[in-house]
């Protein structure tokens, strides 16, 4: 066991804390991955939220694709990823969109989440055969799944066998984010009643939804907590108390007292998406994109993609030592 560190106090500037500036401007000039599958029922809105999300049109909604002879939109069939690359202040992201087919149109619905699973698994896989081989890319492309966006019917009812079926075994090997979709069809107090129903059934079924109450991965296990991490578990448990996001969304604007928002016009007003009293929209894109985006990154690679590796390994281990 190695011995503590002694804490010891300059006698002059000496310059090393300039690593952060040093690590930002290679960061910045390297640019940053992100990874965002969708997953839900037909018909819930998955192509427009993510556009909405990110300001721009990343995804082309299925539905406005073609249509069947029978006068029907023609759902997605097979799961299919779209890479993007988009700007903001300097910083350049990579992101990657996987959208999956909606499960439960099927007569038989029998292992229906075995598309989704095998696809993060794959990822994983791929990732793992990358860092084993013995002249392997200084920097391997990342192809992890970081958040698994979870679209729930706004039924106002309760989640079904099916839904929570596939919830669980998502969530076992990816951060799943729980949303319920086009929240606006539920008035304020169904909503409310609705969002407590589904986190009581989360609960009971032992099904783990990001961000975790007990997974920190920037926090020494045995060092006294400092105000800031104090702050971020606060943030956590703040967000955990509003999941599941109940949202909506628009890529029209619609003006409102002179000004352009993002959001859709009924026949009884005016839906903001951008409106917290309208729905939590902006909940999740501060979440998503503003607090927890590294985290997302972080736990995929430090929780899910260990658990992965560390069994792919013993079984390789198994097997060489029969």
């Amino acid at each position: 066991m190695s011995a503590p560190f002694e804490r010891k106090t300059l006698t002059g500037y000496v310059g090393f804390d300039s690593i952060t500036s040093q690590i930002e401007r290679k960061l910045l000039k390297r640019g940053f991955a992100f990874n965002l599958m969708v997953v839900g029922r037909s018909g819930l809105g998955k192509s427009t939220l993510v556009n909405t999300l990110f300001a721009s049109h990343l995804v082309d909604s299925k539905g406005l694709l073609k249509i069947s002879e029978n006068g029907q939109p023609i759902q997605t069939t097979e799961i299919q990823s779209i890479s993007h690359l988009i700007e903001e202040n300097g910083v350049r992201l990579k992101l990657t969109i996987t959208d999956t087919p909606g499960y439960g149109d099927q007569v038989n619905n029998d292992q229906c989440w075995e598309p989704v699973t095998k696809y993060i698994k794959d990822q994983y896989s791929a990732f793992l055969r990358k860092e084993l081989t013995p002249t392997r890319d200084r920097r391997i492309n990342d192809t992890r799944v970081h958040a698994v966006l979870f679209f729930i019917a706004p039924t106002g009812h309760a989640l079904t066998p099916l839904d929570i079926a596939v919830m669980r075994r998502v969530s076992e090997i990816a951060n799943v984010i729980p949303v319920i979709a086009k929240s606006d069809s539920l008035t304020l107090e169904e909503r409310v009643a609705f969002k407590k129903r589904i986190k009581d059934e989360i609960e009971f079924h032992g099904i783990r939804t990001f961000p975790y109450a007990d997974v920190f991965v920037d926090v020494e296990e045995d060092a006294p907590m400092t105000e800031e991490e104090k702050a971020e578990r606060q943030l956590v448990n703040a967000v955990r108390e509003v999941i599941p996001f109940a949202v909506v969304g628009s890529e029209r604007n619609v003006v409102v007292d002179g000004k352009a928002v993002r959001g859709r016009r009924t026949r009884w007003g005016v839906i903001n998406v951008e409106n917290p009293e309208h729905c939590e929209f902006v909940d999740l894109r501060n979440f998503l994109t503003r607090t927890h985006l590294q985290d997302l990154i972080d736990v995929t690679s430090m929780v899910h993609y260990e658990s992965y590796r560390t069994k792919q390994l013993l079984a390789l281990k198994g097997q060489s030592g029969n």
